[in-house]
């Protein structure tokens, strides 16, 4: 089984003038064999976290705060190190600043993420209600989870990628380390650059867009995850808070 690590979003309820929860714990642990970096992004018009990508050594843990509303994404980044003159790179989710911190860079494909949309401080309808999924449409690094306790709702259910893509990577698709091994697996997209694997151009809308032989490998074996850009029905999920969330990386 490849690296794994779990990382526990927990709501943090309270009354302020009367409003309702303000502020949302993210709780990382690992639980790899080997370290993990953990690289986080804001998106939306949201703040940057007060760290944008930190060091798990196995077995650890480390936590972040991030205010109703906030959205963003969460990636592992794998086989680190920093070269003699001290610059940080990663073999796969690398955020390219040359340091541990992403300092509001994304990773770069292929990578397996975590999107997160935070409900809005007394919301209701769409703006009371968690967004999270997983995503393959940049490609795959590591196996993910993700389990809510807490919170309601017909969507308020287990998503993610449980399985260990980079064994079935096809060739063409297929990120290997100097001595051969897979350790990340691109989108078709990623690869090939073509619009229907992409859904640009005339293929840029739910209607023209459907699945592909690629992306139909993605699904089948995680039918929880996006697996290309339209892939929303079965990919996107949704909570009413407060609730917990344990993401865990080759469950």
């Amino acid at each position: 089984m490849g690296p794994s690590f779990v990382l526990v979003i927990l709501h943090m309820t309270g009354l302020i003038l009367g409003g309702a929860a303000t502020t949302t714990t993210f709780t990382f642990s690992n639980n790899c064999t080997f370290p993990v970096w953990v690289g986080t992004l804001s998106g939306g018009g949201s703040s940057e976290l007060s760290k944008t990508g930190f060091p798990l050594p196995p077995g650890s843990n480390s936590s972040l705060s991030a205010s109703a509303g906030w959205s963003g994404r969460f990636w592992g980044r794998s086989f680190c190190s920093s070269d003699s003159s001290g610059r940080f790179s990663c073999l796969t989710g690398d955020c390219s600043t040359g340091q541990v911190s992403c300092n509001g860079e994304g990773g770069a494909p292929p990578a397996t993420l975590v999107e997160v949309t935070l409900a809005s401080s007394g919301g209701s309808g769409a703006a009371g209600k968690d967004f999270y999924d997983v995503s393959l449409v940049d490609g795959y690094n590591l196996p993910v989870s993700v389990e809510p306790a807490g919170g309601s709702g017909d969507d308020c259910r287990p998503a993610g990628c449980r399985w260990d893509l980079n064994v079935r990577c096809p060739k063409e698709l297929a990120v290997a380390a100097a001595d051969g091994t897979v350790v990340a697996c691109r989108s078709a997209c990623e690869a090939f650059g073509d619009a229907r694997d992409c859904c640009t151009g005339e293929y840029g809308s739910p209607a023209t867009c459907g699945p592909t032989k690629y992306s139909k490998l993605f699904k089948s074996a995680c039918p929880a995850a996006y697996s290309y850009a339209y892939d929303d029905p079965t990919s996107t999920f949704t909570c009413v808070g407060p609730a917990s969330y344990s993401l865990t990386f080759c469950p």
